[in-house]
């Protein structure tokens, strides 16, 4: 694959000869500027943003300054470096997040380009795991968007310092402090601005470059010659612009002494907020951003090829570097190899590659590494260093660094590594002496790596051109899903039929074009169904009782069970009668019938009796069970489920659907068209804001209601309008949709 695009593409990417040779090599920062590759030298971090925000314009510019690549490649053209995929070219966006390496600085700067569109949300997820700061980009001309303030969040889940990049600053509608105020109002965080935005004298549409508000310089690039270099010059004192400046950075300085002790006291010392030096407050920004307390906001337009350099020295001063994080895995692990797999991908000549962060110790080519949550050792292949869809073997890959790997035949994504059981053994010691650890918690919890996978809210039947490609579909299904956890593919019993689902209809599609292109299979998919779930309204309780003679042998169960309705799933699934005429009887079921209990309880919630849908927002409470002696774990689980089923059939239950956040930007003229068509849709308008000339509504719909709808908006608004729709919840429906939706899917109610 790596191979043939680039003989496919003709293009030559140049790489930067000292940021992928000789990886690991221990080398000194010399007066020839020569990169010490010492922990406090690298950045690991990724780009966030809603999209068409510029993620991918902004680190083709980086790639082109720092060096790496001979000449910048455009998103529309399809010829930049992150974006290689025959999809991500044809349709211009980011599907698949994509590592690179390359030097800015003397620093080491690895990389990670990820999506803005909420159908691959899991490669956002995926990548944050093994980041150890983001920047958060922004279009100038919208400020906060609906897929930022989920990238927001996400990053928020994992601990990631951010710094905020304020891009398309040379759109005519683009204004900065309504960025601020969107990102203080929206995301509940303090924006600390570095940088003002600077325009030609007499025009505030013409942008120039930007202020910095630490030396009290502008930062004028030249952009006749590609942006490669800007000018430093000192404000005139007596100007316009030095005392807005003077102004800014003043509350800048303030608001930090309010944050920041350290500051604050040097302030108090000098009685002044003028007399703080860079240095001290670039320091401050550090604590102030590391700790999370604050975002420092800087702005350019990376199109135009204005505010990437400065953007880059930020992220060197403002992020933290490997060694300031992820500290509860060096403890435990120590000078031993423990990395995280975080992307698998597929090549046609190297087979499944697998990128790896390393945390402590160091990948050595060849060696074996023990997977930890799968409890498998396995054999490394070739040991890499990766460019985007390019890499470059190396004998070693040291701690703070990605490294790609071959050969792995089991690990997927989210698996942690190290060198071998016993090590593995050792740090799970150390991690369960800590205190507030569960010993039942699972190793991915233990060790703090868990991704959230999110659920499919479509499903639809994949069908190969014949029976003779079946197994072929089978194997490009299997590499796809290794590659895109939140792809699900099911085998339906009752049909035979191999189902997928997916986070939205781009997803799916796009997943039928790479078995087209990629695996050469011309499947076909059927219609879009929704994802429904289902649930109870009221308690239901029964006993049940089996007895089967198996041989010489009967297996006896008796297993008294109630169903709850509960208000999230947060709550536990199964619970156990503590009243005084139960207490007793289930104090005394054993680790191994809990166990045997708990998969039948799993087992039959999968499955609600109105579509077969799985069953959300129910406990099962645990009220009385005898087990006789000999009876199989297989008898007490299929005892169970059959329980649960029968509580489900008498029970009153009812469908969920899937509700969907939406945010549309149309203009005026055609917001009354749209409205109108929201309303037959079953929407309930949230919110409607002004951005421009632009109208931004802000809907709840149900996603049922919402199949085809980019084609109908684009028919409404003649091409005009634009919309981005995430998952917001499910929601119980009414007695005439539900059987709406019963009949649309099995033909009868």
């Amino acid at each position: 694959m790596l191979e043939a695009y680039v003989l496919r593409c003709g293009l030559l990417f140049r790489r930067s000869i000292h940021g992928c040779r000789r990886y690991s090599q221990k080398c000194s920062i010399d007066g020839s500027g020569e990169v010490n590759d010492r922990v406090s030298y690298i950045r690991n971090f990724g780009l966030l943003a809603h999209i068409d925000a510029g993620k991918t314009t902004t680190t083709e510019r980086m790639l082109f300054y720092a060096g790496s690549i001979r000449s910048m490649g455009e998103v529309h053209h399809g010829n930049t470096v992150t974006d290689y995929m025959e999809e991500e070219r044809r349709r211009g966006i980011t599907i698949s997040s994509v590592a690179v390496t390359f030097l800015w600085n003397k620093h080491r700067f690895n990389l990670v380009d990820t999506p803005g569109h909420i159908d691959f949300t899991m490669e956002v997820e995926q990548t944050l795991g093994v980041l150890d700061g983001v920047v958060v980009i922004l279009d100038g001309s919208a400020g906060i968007e609906a897929q930022t303030m989920t990238v927001w969040k996400q990053a928020a889940r994992y601990d990631l310092p951010c710094i905020i990049y304020v891009n398309k600053m040379d759109r005519r509608d683009a204004d900065f402090t309504m960025c601020l105020d969107s990102i203080q109002l929206k995301l509940d965080t303090l924006p600390l601005p570095v940088q003002l935005p600077f325009y030609e004298p007499g025009s505030s549409h013409s942008f120039q470059g930007a202020i910095d508000l630490i030396t009290l310089e502008k930062l004028v690039w030249d952009t006749s010659k590609q942006g490669l270099t800007y000018r430093r010059i000192r404000l005139d004192s007596a100007g316009e612009l030095w005392k807005e400046a003077a102004c800014a950075r003043a509350k800048l300085v303030e608001q930090l002494a309010d944050l920041d002790d350290h500051l604050a006291e040097v302030v108090i010392q000098q009685e002044s907020l003028e007399c703080v030096s860079c240095n001290e407050l670039v320091e401050s920004l550090k604590r102030v951003t590391q700790a999370k307390r604050g975002v420092p906001v800087v702005c350019g337009s990376s199109y135009k090829n204005v505010g990437v350099q400065s953007l880059m020295d930020a992220v060197i001063h403002f992020l933290p570097s490997p060694n300031e994080r992820n500290k509860r895995l060096v403890n435990c692990f120590g000078s031993s190899l423990s990395a995280r797999a975080f992307k698998v991908i597929h090549d046609d000549q190297k087979g499944p590659i697998t990128f790896f962060r390393v945390f402590s110790g160091k990948f050595n080519k060849g060696q074996k590494i023990f997977n930890i949550p799968q409890e498998k050792t396995e054999q490394i292949g070739k040991l890499m260093v990766a460019f985007a869809d390019e890499s470059e073997e190396v004998c070693e890959v040291d701690y703070g660094n990605i490294a790609a790997v071959t050969g792995l035949k089991y690990t997927v994504v989210g698996d942690l590594v190290t060198t071998n059981a016993s090590t593995s053994s050792a740090a799970r010691k150390k991690l369960m002496m800590l205190k507030g650890f569960d010993v039942k918690s699972s190793t991915n919890d233990l060790f703090g790596i868990s991704t959230k996978i999110p659920d499919p809210v479509f499903f639809c039947s994949i069908e190969p051109p014949s029976k003779s490609y079946q197994l072929t579909l089978e194997h490009a299904l299997q590499e796809l899903q290794r590659e895109d956890p939140s792809l699900r593919v099911i085998q339906n019993e009752e049909t035979g039929q191999t189902v997928l689902g997916g986070m939205g209809e781009l997803h799916l599609e796009i997943i039928k074009n790479r078995i087209l292109s990629e695996y050469k299979i011309d499947v076909e998919l059927g219609d879009l169904q929704i994802a429904y779930r289902e649930t109870i309204s009221t308690k239901v309780k029964d006993t049940h009782a089996v007895s089967h003679k198996i041989g010489s042998s009967i297996h006896s169960v008796t297993v008294t069970l109630s169903l709850l309705p509960i208000e999230s799933d947060e709550q536990e699934l199964l619970s156990l009668d503590q009243s005084p005429d139960n207490a007793s009887n289930t104090a005394a079921i054993s680790f191994r019938q809990l166990h045997a209990v708990k998969l039948g309880v799993e087992s039959a919630l999968t499955h609600g009796p109105k579509l077969s849908c799985p069953m959300i927002n129910v406990q099962v409470m645990l009220h009385w069970l005898e087990v006789g002696r000999g009876t199989s774990d297989t008898i007490i689980s299929a005892s169970v489920a059959q329980c649960i089923r029968k509580l489900l059939e008498v029970g009153k239950t009812h469908l969920l659907e899937p509700i969907m956040n939406l945010e549309i930007v149309t203009n005026e003229d055609n917001s009354s068209a749209v409205l109108a068509d929201l309303s037959r849709r079953r929407a309930v308008i949230q919110e409607i804001s002004n951005r421009g000339r632009s109208k931004v509504l802000h809907v709840l719909a149900p996603l049922s209601e919402l199949l085809g709808y980019s084609t109908d908006l684009r028919t409404i608004t003649s091409g005009t309008a634009s919309f981005t729709m995430e998952f917001h919840c499910y929601q119980l429906m009414t007695q005439q949709d539900e059987e709406k939706a019963i009949k649309s899917i099995t033909g009868f109610v």
